[in-house]
This record gives structure tokens, sequence and C-alpha cells, in this order.
């Protein structure tokens, strides 16, 4: 199995409340409505972070999410349906997930530890059963999408 991992990110937030917040993905709405709201989106276009000409895209895709507590599955993708499961929770410290419907077997990890009682640090893992051929061609869209994953949900408010 390959493994991809982000870099380190720091949240504001104490780690049982992300931890909370994560491990139910029912609470993940909110990038939903963060993807709809206009000052979100201008902020988006100010930080050069997501390309003009994909910000569309990218809100339509979100829009098409659906949650529960243990999935969050993306109905219509090229290739069906892909569903994101959580298989495993370590009480505050790391929430393992599943990959299912893709073409390839692959896991999500979210590790979070404290950094003080009021922020924690948190990192992403994909790891993916790969082919040597297809994984020269999957390395970089995997190591940016991983990142990009640890960078949006660096960003959700975690606060109750």
């Amino acid at each position: 199995m390959t493994k991809y991992e982000s870099n380190i990110k720091q949240i504001p937030y104490p780690q049982p409340a992300v931890f909370t917040k994560l491990s139910d993905l029912n609470n993940l709405q909110v990038i939903q409505e963060r993807a709809n709201d206009p000052a979100f989106i201008e902020k988006l276009r100010a930080s050069g972070q997501v390309p003009e000409d994909k910000l569309g895209q990218i809100q339509e895709t979100l829009a098409q999410l659906q949650f529960t507590t243990d999935t969050v599955t993306l109905p219509s993708s090229p290739i069906g349906a892909i569903t994101l499961r959580i298989v495993e929770r370590e009480e505050l410290k790391c929430i393992k997930f599943a990959v299912e419907g893709a073409p390839i077997a692959a896991n999500l990890w979210i590790q979070l530890l404290p950094t003080s009682s009021y922020e924690c640090k948190m990192k992403c893992t994909v790891g993916a059963e790969l082919n040597f051929f297809i994984k020269q061609m999957a390395k970089k869209p995997l190591q940016e999408g991983v990142e990009k994953l640890a960078e949006m949900l660096s960003m959700i408010p975690y606060g109750y």
C-alpha cells in the first residue's frame, strides 16, 4: 500500500471538539453550507487556493454529497457512487475510513494531537493499492488531494 501524507495543519480548536465533529460525518454538512456562502467564496477567490475555473465545479460536487453518521457519499462521480465510510474511531486521536465504490482499494486516516487545551494539530494520510504504472500517474493528484483535504478540514469551524 502506498501512503500519501498531508502537511501537519494547526487547528485553533481543542482536540475533543475537532474529534467530535469529524467522527460524525453528519457534522460535515457545514462544508456544503460554506460552499454557498458568498463571503467564504470571496475569501477563497482572494486566497488563490482554488482556481477560478474550478470553483463552480467544486460547488456542484459539494452540493451532491450525502451524509450519514458513518458515511459521506458522492452519488454521481464519473465511475459511479463513491463512499467514504468510517471503519474505526480511536477516541480523540484517529478516525479511519475505507473508500467504497472506487476502482482501487484505498483508505484514509485523520490523526489529531493536542498542542494545548485550546488547539490541536491534524494530519491526513491516504493509503492506496496501486500497481506500478498507476502509481506513477496517480502520485501527484493523490498527494495534492490529501493536502487539499487537510486544508479544507483545517478551515471548518469546530466551535459549538
